[in-house]
């Protein structure tokens, strides 16, 4: 399948490539070997992203005082 760059420097997918990433609107474009690459990207809402932590460290059972450990050590601190 051929797509033209148009004077614009935009390209169409042809409806038969697109078709196949039904709900994606956005794509992750790098060049590779000379060969221009797209990767699907779904764009999700920061405030779901948190939210989803939020459930993740509720199910680990992290308390804020484990969190905070975490922290300091990171950081190179030693404990209180």
């Amino acid at each position: 399948m051929l797509a033209k760059k148009t004077s614009k420097n935009q390209l169409t997918l042809p409806k038969k490539i697109a078709g196949k990433f039904e709900g994606i609107d956005y794509f992750d474009i790098s060049v590779k070997d000379g060969s221009i690459l797209l990767k699907p990207v779904k764009i999700t809402p920061a405030e779901s992203a948190l939210e989803s932590v939020r459930d993740k460290i509720e199910a680990l059972g992290l308390r804020d005082a484990d969190i905070e450990e975490a922290i300091r050590w990171s950081r190179g601190k030693k404990s209180a």
